[in-house]
């Protein structure tokens, strides 16, 4: 395909995703893929193949965000365990004893 054709597509993914986030109607990005197909089966398909990247990549960074975010917490609830307590009563009251 050509720089062009690519490009155009791309740039209509952008902006299709955007719309129908802002919109809330995902069916956009399907009638502005039924338009392209009408006149350019070329343009059709690298566009359609820039939606699927898109939401691939969208889906993928999710994972790997929630997967962060969890580790972060174990590791958090880890060494929240490790610490002790400073509002919890100590055995200790504070004299030292000498031998």
């Amino acid at each position: 395909m050509s720089e062009y054709t690519d490009n155009t597509a791309n740039e209509l993914a952008d902006k299709a995703l955007a719309e129908a986030e802002l919109c809330g109607d995902d069916k956009i990005v399907d009638r502005i893929g039924e338009i392209l197909g009408a006149s350019s089966q070329s343009l059709e398909e690298a566009y359609l193949t820039a939606i699927r990247v898109r939401r691939a990549e969208k889906r993928a960074r999710a994972l790997l965000a929630d997967s962060a975010a969890k580790r972060v917490a174990a590791t958090a609830a880890a060494l929240a365990a490790e610490t002790p307590d400073a509002d919890a009563p100590s055995d200790d009251d504070g004299a030292t004893e000498i031998a």
